[in-house]
């Protein structure tokens, strides 16, 4: 098997977090304009200077990427769509990049967002995929809280974690929020809060949930040159891996595609879990962000609650993690739940990042998990941003 070539001379600069609100009247389409006019006011471009466009929506129907186009007056010459759901940052910058090392375009656009009005959640569980339409939704099954339930349990039975090494992530990412000012969830949470939640689907209770909201994210992929010429601070594509559907005879998925591809990110990172000044795992059950620190290789297989155990999550802490407190305590606006962390990483390693910012940040893992279809999710994926590299 070929292995990937490099991403040398390609940066990401000019991110956009556009504040998120529980719900919105809006159209998705205002959510992802507002992600484009903010990153191309962080980058001082104008809309005719990107030639390359990347959207994540899930709201977005009956319209595409293509309609949008037309809708806010591009010209692009090289498109694309991700629908990957907590997969589309991390795999959205990948092409991008190769899109700007190939010559098919200067400056691309990457934007996610979603809108959330009041029905809209349910409606976007049951036509979700095929298999949710046809054997999960009719049976009263519809939705992620009962398929992460089963995922939780299983990685309980078969690793020893408790409900205490999930409260751990969660109270820290609520820390992380109320120093970040765009969160959605403002109250400090305790781990006896945690603890005494009300259940949602056994063993997963209140705040082991994310909380569906609409709002966008957004940044800019071009070269190194071009961002140095527009004086714009930004970060280097160290490495960056992409796989799915993992593991397909695995009876219940307790690991993901990071798990396949590690050796090959640190190898083309020229860095290891060890030399990460933060991380940003894709988070929207607490479990998730475990698998992935295993599965990147900061621990064996199992053995992330005791690993977790010994760590400081918070932005203070030796092991900074999920900065503006993730999906579980900033929110999950849609798609661009998989943009979140990648923003903020950054904004973390180019010094933006303000009251979140971890000291001296200049590497950051990013990890994104998406599409999960009854007993595991579809794709994964993940990126090192080095803010130092020459």
């Amino acid at each position: 098997m070929s292995r990937r070539r490099p991403y040398d001379g390609v940066v990401l600069a000019a991110p956009c977090s556009v504040p998120y609100v529980r719900y919105s009247t809006e159209t998705a389409h205002h959510w992802l304009a507002r992600a484009l006019k903010g990153t191309l006011d962080a980058g001082g471009l104008a809309k005719e200077e990107i030639d390359g466009f990347s959207v994540a929506s899930f709201t977005l129907f009956p319209d595409t990427p293509v309609g949008l186009t037309q809708h806010f007056g591009l010209t692009p010459r090289w498109l694309d769509s991700i629908p990957m759901g907590g997969a589309s940052g991390v795999v959205a910058l990948r092409r991008a990049a190769r899109a700007v090392q190939a010559g098919d375009a200067d400056i691309v656009a990457c934007i996610a967002g979603d809108t959330n009005q009041i029905d809209s959640f349910r409606k976007l569980l049951s036509s979700f995929s095929r298999f949710a339409m046809d054997a999960a939704y009719p049976y009263g099954y519809g939705g992620p809280n009962a398929m992460f339930a089963l995922l939780t349990d299983r990685y309980m039975q078969e690793y020893g974690a408790t409900r205490e090494d999930f409260g751990r992530i969660c109270v820290a990412q609520r820390q992380n929020a109320l120093r970040y000012p765009q969160a959605i969830m403002r109250k400090p949470l305790s781990l006896e809060a945690y603890l005494a939640a009300r259940p949602i689907a056994d063993p997963i209770a209140l705040f082991d949930c994310v909380m569906p909201c609409a709002g966008a994210e957004g940044l800019l992929v071009m070269r190194q040159e071009e961002a140095e010429r527009r004086g714009l601070p930004h970060a280097h594509l160290a490495a960056t891996i992409e796989r799915h559907n993992a593991f397909p005879d695995d009876p219940m998925q307790l690991r993901g595609g990071w798990a396949m591809d590690a050796p090959e990110l640190w190898e083309m990172a020229g860095a290891g879990p060890e030399d990460m000044d933060l991380v940003q795992t894709y988070d929207d059950y607490p479990v998730i962000s475990m698998m992935q620190f295993e599965d990147l290789g900061f621990c064996a297989k199992g053995a992330a609650p005791a690993f977790l155990r010994g760590r400081d999550l918070t932005v203070t802490g030796d092991l900074p993690h999920n900065t503006s407190g993730g999906q579980l305590s900033a929110g999950q606006a849609g798609a661009a739940g998989g943009f979140i962390g990648l923003v903020e990483a950054l904004r973390q390693v180019t010094g933006q990042a303000g009251p979140t910012q971890v000291p001296g940040a200049r590497r950051a893992l990013v990890s994104g998990f998406g599409m999960i279809n009854y007993d595991r999710g579809l794709c994964s994926g993940a990126a090192v941003l080095d803010g130092g590299a020459a």
